[in-house]
């Protein structure tokens, strides 16, 4: 993947796009595209590329123009399916000079207009400049792998892969918080898009297209989650019996698997962690990946978070060169306000953190585009909130039983301070709302509740800002018409899928980390044909009683070792709060979360952060922290470290004079109408 950027003037009266803004926006994207760099500018918009060369390597440079040269694209990510569609282009009279899937995206544009996107399967962001009809389309993947941000300022419309090349673009846009986008984070974990951290950027959410043409802007989805409708037959719905599922899974992700390894012209490596879903994708890309397989996995020294012998079993089995980098308490605290520069958003753990690091260990290994399971927990419910959601359900029917309460004992079994260790305690929290089980984010809500408790941390002026708004039912005021009729599962998946996958799974932890090394990752589990298998099947072949994931089981059985198919859920975790508080710890800690530090910020009440943090230093020697203390502290130091590095202090980036691409059209004598 690569970095996009570019600026428009939204009306006759606004400034020419400068040549030096758009490198800096390329500067700053630096990361995500260290190969080459290019730019093109007319008067009335500019173009910025920062590559990342995967697929046709000496060809493949942006921005990138059809014959006339008055069609530009820049593009980042990449399309799976371009090679099934350049051959029906080629059908159709269409000639291509490089073997780019960029170039077949363009054609395809001139071909099928905004349709083209429903065509695609990849992940994308992308721009496309028409300059005789003074039209920019912009456009996003189904599921937000790729990041676009937008900033309309001054009467002309910014946008770019991260927001810190639209700050560098300009220093007259403003930066400063967003309280809804804050309260979002401090609800549901991430900010569900178009909403930002920043006030005045945007988020093209994902599976939308954006259009700006003659001085105004529309905007309609292209593509959203289906799912079969109850009661009654629906076409959507798979019909056959397990088995048949278990083989047209296995199929359908072998062929994701495949496509993933063979459209790059650079080696592909994969993540390994241990668990089911990234073994499979291991095991199923190493038929595909010739002679060097090289796998790549996080050890903790914390053995409660540790999967080495998991890891390791896989790897030998696969016969893959496998990689490790094993990961600390004080590993995380070094390299956390790296980790925030790259998220540019507040995080309420640690976990991108690791990641960070083992992108760091491909990058050094020479890879530029690694396989991943992500995906698999929201397709085929393998998550303990689907697990829990049922279980609240079905208890929430006959509230008085205590049999069925008692379901509550099987959840989180991996957790050392478990919500359902204490009966009592479990019934009365995972009791709260039991009555309303048939609406709309019932399996969400403990997850927000508990979230939400960390804004008794905000200053007077935050909390009020967050008071006059209810972010949760801001979002479920916008679910599709048809999402009542959806079963309560595929809800459940829904909701889990438009917020915490989209805004923090694929971007924080995703993208955001991988590209920070230059790394490109390639998801199976998200390809077009897998999501549209998965939301069709039934949900008892999905969530079997309570056993997740149970048609990914049956299609592993034959190929993995019985013991990762085998073993109880552990989602990926690392060490949050603790890795704070060593005696050794970063100066950057006290200081970010000082008093001054705090009041500046306008974010967090000081002396309310001031007894959080005693209270976690009172509770860092015997490792004996909340849940809600481990998220509250890491949130506070996030959002404190983000405002130094974006509001406090202005993005820059490196002018660069070296381009592959370097087209100025400023003064061209002809005008486009």
């Amino acid at each position: 993947m690569c970095g996009i950027a570019g600026i428009l003037a939204l009306n006759a009266t606004a400034e020419p796009p400068s040549r030096e803004a758009l490198l800096r926006m390329a500067g700053a994207l630096a990361h995500r595209g260290p190969d080459e760099r290019g730019l093109y500018r007319d008067r009335r918009a500019g173009l910025a590329h920062a590559r990342l060369s995967v697929v046709d390597l000496q060809l493949g440079q942006q921005p990138l123009a059809d014959a006339s040269g008055l069609t530009w694209i820049v593009f980042n990510g990449e399309i799976f399916n371009y090679l099934e569609l350049r051959d029906r282009l080629i059908v159709l009279g269409h000639r291509f000079r490089t073997r780019s899937d960029t170039e077949v995206v363009l054609h395809a544009y001139q071909q099928w207009g905004e349709a083209v996107f429903e065509r695609m399967n990849g992940q994308w962001a992308l721009a496309i400049w028409d300059a005789v009809a003074g039209r920019l389309v912009l456009s996003r993947d189904r599921y937000g792998i790729c990041p676009l941000h937008l900033c309309e300022h001054g009467g002309r419309l910014f946008f770019a892969s991260e927001v810190k090349a639209i700050f560098a673009a300009d220093v007259a846009i403003p930066r400063t918080f967003d309280p809804a986008g804050i309260d979002q984070i401090f609800t549901m974990w991430t900010v569900v898009a178009p909403q930002n951290v920043f006030q005045g950027i945007r988020e093209l959410p994902p599976g939308h297209v954006r259009v700006y043409e003659n001085g105004a802007a529309r905007e309609h989805a292209f593509w959203q989650p289906r799912f079969p409708e109850i009661p009654g037959p629906d076409p959507d719905r798979f019909s056959g019996s397990l088995d048949e599922a278990v083989e047209e899974v296995g199929l359908a992700l072998e062929a994701a698997t495949a496509l993933r390894i063979v459209q790059a012209d650079v080696p592909v490596g994969c993540y390994l962690s241990g668990g089911l879903d990234s073994s499979l994708v291991a095991t199923l890309g190493r038929r595909f990946a010739g002679q060097r397989f090289q796998t790549f996995s996080l050890r903790f020294a914390d053995a409660e978070y540790d999967e080495t012998r998991f890891q390791r079993l896989v790897a030998a089995q696969t016969g893959s060169e496998h990689h490790e980098v094993v990961v600390s308490r004080s590993d995380i605290a070094e390299v956390f306000p790296e980790v925030i520069r790259h998220t540019e958003r507040p995080i309420l753990r640690t976990a991108p953190a690791p990641l960070f690091l083992l992108s760091s260990l491909v990058r050094k290994h020479g890879i530029k585009v690694v396989l991943t399971g992500e995906g698999a927990d929201e397709m085929f419910a393998g998550y303990d909130l689907f697990r829990e959601g049922k279980v609240r359900r079905f208890w929430g029917r006959q509230p008085a039983s205590t049999r069925r309460a008692g379901l509550l004992e099987r959840l989180y079994p991996y957790l050392s301070r478990s919500p359902v260790r204490q009966q009592a305690l479990a019934m009365q929290f995972f009791g709260r709302n039991i009555h309303a089980h048939d609406m709309p984010g019932f399996a969400h809500d403990t997850r927000w509740r508990t979230t939400s408790a960390i804004k008794r941390l905000f200053c007077p002026d935050m909390r009020a800002a967050s008071q006059r708004r209810d972010a949760v039912s801001e979002l479920l005021s916008t679910l599709p018409a048809e999402f009542p009729q959806w079963s309560a599962l595929a809800q459940d998946q829904y909701l889990e899928i438009r917020t915490l996958m989209s805004g923090y799974l694929l971007s924080s932890q995703g993208d955001r980390m991988l590209m920070a090394h230059s790394v490109e990752g390639r998801f199976p589990f998200l390809d077009d044909n897998v999501i549209a298998l998965a939301n069709a099947l039934p949900d008892a072949y999905k969530l079997r009683g309570l056993d997740e994931k149970h048609v990914l089981k049956r299609v592993a059985a034959p190929i993995l070792p019985p013991q990762i198919v085998a073993r109880k859920k552990q989602p990926y975790r690392a060490p949050n709060a603790l890795s704070f508080f060593a005696a050794d710890a970063p100066a950057y800690i006290r200081d970010a979360l000082s008093e001054a530090a705090l009041r500046t910020a306008g974010v967090f009440d000081a002396s309310s952060v001031e007894g959080l943090v005693g209270k976690c230093r009172a509770r860092a020697g015997d490792g004996d922290m909340s849940n809600s203390d481990n998220m509250a502290l890491v949130g506070v130091l996030s959002t404190q470290l983000l405002h130094q590095q974006f509001v406090a202090t202005r993005p820059v980036g490196a002018t660069r004079p070296d381009l592959s691409i370097d087209v100025d059209y400023e003064h061209r004598e002809r005008e486009f109408a």
